[in-house]
């Protein structure tokens, strides 16, 4: 099995970033370790600080945020990086020629209950001169590279540089990500969706009918049996996606007029995006291509729907032809 060290070389990943993403890497082994300790370390619960999106902030969102900020801050590749717990994008080294951004614990409402939770990153080229939120803000055709670790049974970080979809898994002895998939590929078609059911009666009318169609098997217009599965993190359904087909939905709704959308773009939704379309899957807003959002904020949210190609297109079916209008919550 190829080292994640000997897959870079292999797949001529230049040295700043195969460094950037060693760097992210070594730091996911050592979040591992943290997670695992759990309770044992004093790391689990919540603070009584919230981040910039109101969210109360666990032990270990912070924890790990730091740790990825400090190693960020050795690695001398990086010019910046934006953080779902971070207000305001910080600088990290003029020299550097890469922009990152993470969620550092997606999912962190399963920690305390011993569930799957996972790091998210994404890697945009840095631009020429000062370093604002504006330098951000570009679509997600512009990732260089992006990926997630998943830590389960097993520590897994799914990778991509624009060339496929690779999965390694952390070896416990040697502390090694090995390559254990050279190409992960999401079927077209599936008979398994994942969405937040308890929701529904927010949802916008196209999402209520195309979830109450596949909730309605064989009898019902899709004549086909569908399972539903839901981790409460975007990490763990993701995985799933890409492991054995299906869609992952988190889409609109009106039960907070101020906040119509749940996942964030630049650290959830556009690596997401990445990762399942060069895995031969789909990813859309349902009105628009998540790749192509031209970002207006570094903590912008929007609807998504990803996952099998066909059922992407299925589900999108429902929202009519012009995916380019706005929602209408009203």
């Amino acid at each position: 099995m190829q080292t994640l060290t000997q897959h870079l070389t292999s797949q001529a990943v230049n040295d700043s970033l195969s460094q950037l993403i060693l760097t992210l890497a070594d730091t996911s082994k050592a979040i591992s370790h943290a997670v695992r300790h759990g309770a044992l370390a004093g790391v689990l619960g919540a603070t009584e600080q919230e981040n910039v999106q109101g969210e109360t902030q666990k032990k270990l969102d912070i924890i790990t945020n730091d740790m990825l900020k400090d190693a960020l801050k050795a690695d001398g590749t990086v010019r910046g990086l934006a953080s779902e717990e971070e207000d305001h994008v910080v600088e990290v080294s003029k020299g550097g020629q890469y922009l990152v951004c993470f969620d550092p614990l997606d999912g962190s409402s399963n920690i305390d209950i011993n569930s799957l939770v996972g790091t998210i990153f994404s890697v945009l080229p840095a631009p020429a001169g000062e370093l604002t939120e504006t330098s951000f803000l570009q679509s997600g055709r512009a990732q260089l590279a992006a990926g997630y670790v998943l830590y389960g049974p097993s520590t897994m970080l799914a990778l991509t540089t624009g060339q496929g979809v690779q999965l390694f898994t952390l070896h416990p002895e040697t502390n090694e990500f090995l390559l254990t998939d050279a190409a992960m590929s999401i079927s077209p078609d599936t008979a398994e969706f994942a969405i937040n059911m308890s929701n529904q009666r927010f949802w916008e009318a196209p999402m209520q009918t195309y979830i109450a169609d596949l909730l309605l098997g064989k009898i019902g217009p899709r004549e086909k049996s569908f399972n539903m599965r839901w981790i409460a993190a975007m990490v763990g359904d993701v995985h799933r996606v890409l492991s054995r087909g299906g869609i992952f939905t988190y889409p609109t709704d009106n039960k907070d007029a101020k906040k119509p959308y749940k996942l964030r773009l630049m650290y959830e939704a556009n690596p997401m995006a990445f990762l399942v379309e060069q895995a031969g899957g789909k990813a859309s807003t349902g009105y628009e291509t998540i790749l192509d959002i031209i970002p207006t904020q570094i903590h912008q949210r929007v609807a998504v729907i990803l996952g099998s190609s066909n059922e992407v297109d299925a589900c999108l079916s429902y929202h009519g032809l012009d995916y380019s209008e706005e929602p209408n919550l009203d």
